[in-house]
């Protein structure tokens, strides 16, 4: 399973945390962007390139991070075949229920609101909770469009 990476300035440090955190845990993790830090970046610019990425590796996750983690999942949530949702800490059963009702193929963070080993937890389980492929939920995600 491939774990593609994107933030902005508000994310590069978790972001470069995870991509470390991931490989340990014996994930491929690919970094997508930026590759260094610029301040005042626009999100849309950083996280486009993770949407291709995702819309281009059927299986793939993805993992955008923010300074809120709302904008980068309107980016994520405005293209085709990409649904994300947003994690700032909290039950990690929010980010379970994204996987098995939603079929989510993005976890969008608010670095600004979320520890390290949060977000490590909330990773974990994204991309070990199967959709649960239940007639009433494919349905539902058809009508997305």
């Amino acid at each position: 399973m491939k774990i593609f990476i994107a933030s902005d300035h508000a994310g590069f440090a978790l972001k470069q945390h995870l991509l470390i955190f991931l490989s340990q845990q014996g994930y491929e993790a690919e970094d997508a962007g930026p590759a260094a830090l610029v301040e005042g970046d626009d999100y849309p610019d950083t996280i486009a390139p993770l949407v291709a990425y995702v819309q281009g590796n059927p299986g793939s996750f993805g993992i955008a991070i923010g300074g809120s983690g709302q904008g980068e999942a309107m980016v994520c949530n405005r293209e085709k075949g990409i649904r994300a949702i947003v994690f700032y800490g909290g039950p990690l059963d929010i980010v379970k229920l994204g996987r098995e009702h939603n079929d989510a193929n993005v976890l969008s963070f608010g670095a600004r609101f979320i520890t390290e080993k949060d977000a490590e937890r909330a990773v974990l389980t994204f991309v070990t909770t199967p959709f649960s492929n239940d007639e009433r939920h494919i349905r539902r995600i058809q009508k997305l469009g």
